[in-house]
């Protein structure tokens, strides 16, 4: 560590505070972990992340946490959309709780509760006509341009799509994750106008990078790096080798998954051979539920 610490933060853009375990493309080998490399763009901080690079908005030290955004979003321009489809299944760590070999994380552990969820997703959907009687939908009409009824309307919904929400002549666009929390996902009664959406679309959404401060603090061993967990009374991070805290994640998240997976939305996944596994799991509870 102290090689580490020898290092100087590095800065890009508004991003000042570049450390360990980060480190900038072209940062001396000896500083950061190349796991959490960013680069510098044209003066703004990118995180490549699967597919897509994000622009980053802050990196928290005190709960290892990194916040982006989607670069195709654009402040003052309300017509502007995300890029990339980016979902909870996209993360190794939303499925099985132990799995934290990606060097980012969905789920951040605390000792006062088993996990957070860091994002919450919004549906973007194109729908061959207007929506009038679904108060989830958020008609996008006022902002997104070159609408007609030839290329179908735009709608967005705050939170997961299940199967009874997706209404006939609509389809799946993109769904991307945010971390305003200002957009209660779990309401059922009102609606959102766009720019509500838009401003939670804007803010971006936080990722966790806690398995790698979880590698130096409890060793490298991933069994040792499961049963590393944050405790928020003493602000630090702590090792249970015990694996009190690690558990399957199937209760919490089996009914959306299937609903996500019989919509056919789950793109994108690396499916190893435990993905399959679950999905087969998950399945069969689902046909005898």
């Amino acid at each position: 560590m102290e090689q580490e610490d020898a290092c100087p933060p590095s800065s890009c853009g508004k991003i000042t505070n570049i450390a360990y375990p980060f480190r900038l493309k072209g940062d001396p080998i000896r500083c950061g972990d190349k796991r959490y490399e960013l680069a510098c763009e044209n003066n703004v901080t990118v995180l490549y992340l699967y597919w897509g690079k994000y622009n980053v908005e802050a990196i928290n030290y005190d709960n290892f946490t990194v916040r982006v955004v989607d670069p195709g979003l654009q402040q003052q321009n309300c017509s502007s959309l995300p890029r990339y489809f980016l979902s909870l299944t996209n993360f190794s760590d939303a499925i099985y709780y132990y799995d934290t070999t990606d060097p980012y994380q969905a789920i951040n552990r605390f000792t006062n509760y088993p996990y957070e969820l860091l994002f919450r997703h919004i549906v973007l959907l194109n729908c061959s006509h207007l929506m009038a009687d679904n108060h989830k939908y958020v008609n996008a009409a006022a902002c997104v341009n070159g609408q007609s009824k030839s290329k179908g309307y735009i709608y967005a919904i705050a939170g997961d799509l299940v199967a009874e929400d997706l209404e006939v002549g609509c389809d799946v666009k993109l769904v991307t994750p945010t971390s305003w929390w200002g957009l209660d996902t779990d309401r059922d009664t009102d609606t959102y106008s766009y720019t509500t959406i838009l401003e939670a679309l804007l803010y971006g959404f936080d990722i966790s990078w806690m398995a790698g401060a979880c590698d130096h603090k409890c060793g490298n061993h991933s069994a040792q790096r499961s049963d590393c967990y944050f405790d928020s009374s003493k602000h630090a991070l702590r090792c249970d080798k015990q694996g009190k805290h690690a558990s399957l994640v199937l209760p919490r998240f089996r009914e959306g998954l299937v609903q996500w997976i019989n919509l056919g939305v789950v793109k994108n996944i690396n499916l190893s051979h435990w993905y399959y596994r679950f999905l087969e799991i998950v399945c069969k509870i689902a046909s005898i539920s």
